[in-house]
């Protein structure tokens, strides 16, 4: 039977390994845009990068609600979703650390400065997404 995950569970749950997180905005004619991002958490937000120009970026622009899903697909099965509102900053310095940080999360502390100095320039977002609402569950298949 499904159980509910502690504020500390989830938070180590989505920080673990390499999960990304699934991030659904909303599209001009309301409808649904899921993509994959790579992410860390800041305190009670979580961060990540994306062109001004994909699909997710004109949607934030827009629209700033915002879900992100991390999963656990082996068994038992296990997930977070975060909803919130996201802010976008365009700030070089701001841009350069976290997309450093988030790169040597998923790619190493040694490429993480390689990552965030191809991700902090004009073009690109911080989003920084003030989470709302958290549910996350674990042990689904128990």
């Amino acid at each position: 039977m499904a159980e509910k995950m502690t504020e500390d569970e989830w938070r180590a749950f989505i920080s673990e390994g390499t999960r990304t997180g699934k991030v659904s905005t909303v599209r001009a004619d309301g409808s649904p845009h899921v993509a994959p991002v790579w992410f860390v958490l800041d305190g009670d937000d979580l961060l990540f990068n994306t062109g001004e120009d994909t699909v997710k970026g004109r949607n934030l622009a827009r629209d700033g609600r915002v879900s992100v899903c991390v999963d656990d697909e082996r068994p038992p099965f296990a997930f977070v979703v975060l909803s919130g509102r996201a802010e976008l900053s365009r700030d070089m310095d701001t841009m350069l650390h976290w997309a450093t940080r988030i790169g040597a999360r998923y790619m190493g502390e040694e490429a993480g400065a390689k990552f965030g100095a191809r991700n902090a320039v004009p073009g690109e977002l911080l989003v920084r997404v003030r989470i709302s609402k958290v549910v996350a569950l674990s042990g689904l298949t128990d």
